[in-house]
Order: C-alpha cells, then structure tokens, then sequence
C-alpha cells in the first residue's frame, strides 16, 4: 500500500482524543532484554553478522540522513546486537517491544494491518507474525496536524510545509506530511501521531509517535532515546535514566535487566560508585545539526596494557571527530586513524600469539590471535581516560571475543572498510557500542549533563 492510500486509510478511521492522567511518578522502571533475531546462526556467523551490522552502524552514525519534509521497563538483550523494551500505547494500551536506540531520536511502531515490511523473513521470521499497533482499536489516537508544532520534531524542521493552510490558518484540516526514516540497513515511512503512552502508574497524553506502514528490514519498532525533542527521554522530560546490559553469549535469553527513568529531582551527587565525565556539546559540522541527537562524550586518551596510545587529540575532540556512546551499537567503532595505533598496541604486546589473518578476513573484525596453545591466556588491560579523571576500564571478555570453535580470540572493535562503513572525515572519530558495555551500569543524567558508569553485575 503506498503513502496515499495509507493517508485515505487513516483519515477515514474515527479517531478521538480521550485520555486519562495521573501524577507523574518519580521513577519509571522497564524491563530490558536482548532482542531477538537471527537465531539460526551459529556463533562464527553471527560474529560476522554483528561486524558488518557494527561497520554499516557506524557508517549510518557518520552520515545521518533526516527525513524529507515531505517508570521502568525490562530491558533485554537479543542474537541481533540490540536491547529491547515493551511500551504500551493506545486506550486501551497495545503493548509492543521496541529497540531501544540512543542514536536517534524518534519513537515508532508497525502500524494498522495494513503494516509492509519488505526484506524482514531473515533470520528466520516471519513478516507476517511481527506485532503491530492498529490505531482504530484506540480511542486516544489523533492523526499529528500539519500545523501542530510537534509536526517538526518528527522532520527535524522548525518549518512545515503546509500548502493547504496558507489561507486558513484557524481551520487547517492538513495532516502532518508523512515521514521516511533512513536506519543503518533500511527504513521506515508513516504518519505521525498524538497517542497516550502507558506506563503501570503513569499516562502520558499526546505523545508523538511514527505510526509506520512500511519498512525495509525493520521488523520492529524503534524508541528513540537521543538528544531531539521527539524522543522519549525528552517528551517525558527526564532527569536521567540508567540500565545494566546483560551479558551476551550471541544467544537467546528470556532475562531482562531494568532500564530506570527518572523524571523527579536529580541532585549532582553520585551515586555509589559512579564515575562521572560530563557530555561534550554536540557539533554543527559546515552548517548540518544531524549530528545533535548523539551523546558525545569526554574520552581524552586510550591506554593499552598501561601505554598510551598515540592518537592525535583532533579526533578526540568532537569538531574533529569525538567520541559517542550509542546502544544501538553493538561492537565499538573507531575510524582508521584512531583503530591503527590501538591495533598496532595490542600487536605488538601479543606478539607471542600468531596472527589469525584468516578470521579477521573472514569475521571483518580485528587483530585476531591463535590461541590453541593452552596456557594461561594473558590479555592486555585496555582503559579509557575520560576528562574530570574518570576511567572505564572493561574486563577482558568486553573487547575481545572468540571466534567461534576457530581457536583465536579477536579484538571486538570495527573500523572502516569494505564492509560497508566507507571512510568519512566528518562525525564521530570513536562509537562506544553496547558490546564493550556489558555487565556495567550505565546512567545518562541529563540534568547535569553528564555520563557515568560502574562496573557490576547485571542480572
């Protein structure tokens, strides 16, 4: 169904605005869980899949594409790379599961049965089984109006083309123009929407939200949680919110962590144990804000095995690259001036283990290390200094992996190649993925714009 049809279907469905409210609580909690996907392949083919994903990831993060204008909950961790909430919409509510995505900003959800999803049967899946949102069975749903000004959050646009109000501003009957989101290997288009989220003990009227009818490989919603105005931090207008990352074994689990979001007063204390390094104000690069949603962080040097590699501080700093930290990511990303003296580092102190060449050809990540010789495995610390003297300093198995039954261990960090991630001097130099954040409490506190983080299990 294309977008026309899919504009006659929604206004035709009888949509109002009624909605209950209570007193917003302090905090939220969602469970928060792996997605899942890909279940069908075996590690060393879901290594590879992450790396390309990663690389393509990274890519998408370097060059982001806007649309033309034309309470806590479980989090969990999924075969695919990502983490997953359920949110609940509508009256009465429909719960769905959505990626949960600190690289974008816009929140969305499969729509009506109508909903396409082209290229969404890999791994297993089956299109016609993905959970949808149908809006005709939700008294709260309004169709977004052109001239509401929530209609520029979803196009990044101050400015709303709205041809068939110009002489009728008071009685402007034009919906919203429909969007089209570009992802890391796909897209999604719809309309948007006023409808209430639904927490336990919270409603939230009016909130905007993608009502999707067509997607490219996108066969589940997305949850924004980036720095624009449509997305959910900011529509809830949190203080701060927070989650532990389950380990993965690039398996399926049924365990869910929580993801905590706090809208209540947030003081500049710790929290116990917590270290903290403020966020870096996000670039405006030859005139394009598209990099504004990220979280840039503080990162001031690399240490390998107690040595500094040498990374010239231009691509520390975020006008010349910076650093960011995205849940969406799976392995971390470094551009190839900033991932060749870090290589180079742990080359050179591993330099009793052979090189596995192949494996890095053929998983796209790397250096790789034949380890088959038993022995006690002995791997270099790697440390991350961050301004304000906070440093993250992941366990062994958060940045290198095996590679299946191979016998090599590979350094869980991807760079630009062939794979997908062409090289680009603009963007973030440096994307810490969720990967190298396993088993580490992780808190955005957006009132006092700073990142903080501390090691623990995540269970």
């Amino acid at each position: 169904m294309g977008v026309p049809s899919f504009i006659c279907f929604l206004t035709l469905l009888s949509l109002s605005s009624s909605s209950l409210s209570s007193p917003p609580p302090t905090t939220i909690t969602l469970p928060l869980s792996h997605f899942h996907h890909n279940p069908s392949l075996d590690p060393y083919q879901n290594l590879t899949h992450l790396a390309i994903q990663s690389k393509t990831r990274a890519h998408h993060l370097k060059n982001p594409q806007t649309a033309p204008a034309t309470t806590a909950t479980p989090l969990s961790a999924h075969s695919y790379g990502a983490y997953s909430i359920p949110l609940s919409f509508g009256t009465p509510p429909q719960t769905l599961k959505f990626i949960m995505d600190t690289g974008s900003d816009i929140v969305w959800f499969p729509c009506t049965q109508r909903y396409q999803c082209t290229n969404c049967s890999f791994g297993g899946s089956d299109p016609s089984n993905i959970p949808l949102f149908i809006p005709k069975l939700s008294t709260s749903a309004k169709i977004l109006g052109c001239l509401n000004p929530k209609c520029g959050w979803i196009h990044h646009t101050n400015v709303t083309n709205c041809r068939d109000c110009e002489s009728n501003l008071t009685n402007c009957t034009q919906i919203c123009p429909p969007y089209i989101i570009p992802y890391v290997s796909g897209t999604t288009g719809g309309l948007g929407l006023a409808e209430t989220l639904d927490f336990p003990a919270k409603k939230v009227p009016d909130f905007v939200v993608g009502c999707s009818i067509f997607s490219v490989r996108q066969p589940a919603g997305i949850a924004g949680f980036g720095r624009g105005p449509a997305s959910l931090p900011s529509q809830l207008g949190l203080n701060k919110f927070s989650y532990c990352l389950l380990p993965r074994k690039f398996d399926e689990t049924a365990k869910t962590t929580a993801l905590v979001l706090e809208s209540g007063s947030v003081s500049g204390g710790k929290t116990d144990g917590v270290s903290y390094s403020s966020f870096v104000k996000n670039p405006i690069i030859a005139g394009n804000d598209a990099f504004s949603v990220y979280y840039y962080i503080s990162l001031r040097k690399i240490t390998v095995g107690g040595k500094t590699v040498k990374i010239p501080y231009e691509y520390l700093s975020p006008d010349g690259g910076g650093a960011i930290v995205d849940s969406g990511s799976t392995f971390t990303y470094m551009s190839r001036s900033v991932f060749e003296p870090v290589m180079s580092e742990f080359v050179t102190q591993l330099k009793k283990y052979k090189r596995a060449s192949e494996i890095e050809i053929d998983t796209g990540i790397g250096p790789c290390f034949d380890v088959s010789g038993g022995g006690e495995l002995e791997l270099p610390e790697l440390k991350l200094h961050f301004k304000g003297g906070a440093e993250l300093v992941p366990p062994p198995e958060n940045y290198f992996v095996f590679a299946g039954k191979t016998g090599a261990v590979c350094l869980a960090v991807v760079t630009d190649d062939g794979f997908g991630a062409a090289a680009s001097s603009v963007g973030p130099s440096i994307i810490l993925g969720n990967f190298q954040m396993q088993n580490f409490y992780v808190e955005y506190d957006l009132k006092n714009e700073r990142f903080g983080f501390r090691k623990q299990t995540c269970k």
